[in-house]
């Protein structure tokens, strides 16, 4: 085989291709997840601190939360 016609299959063939497309888009739903639940934790602290918040308003002693 020469190799010219061994450089010429090898820049043909696809194989590998379908691997790296299904890794990118792996790689970038993990970054949405990530920036989403980063996205929640945010509002759920927030969320217990309001709720924290208005238990002390009422004079009951609000439990201990250590983020």
């Amino acid at each position: 085989m020469k190799l010219s016609t061994a450089v010429r299959e090898f820049v043909q063939n696809e194989d590998g291709q379908d691997l790296v497309e299904y890794a990118l888009v792996v790689a970038a739903v993990g970054l949405a997840l990530i920036g989403t639940i980063n996205a929640l934790a945010t509002q759920i602290i927030s969320l217990y601190s309001s709720i924290i918040v208005q238990i002390a308003g009422t004079g009951l002693t609000p439990p201990q939360i250590d983020y």
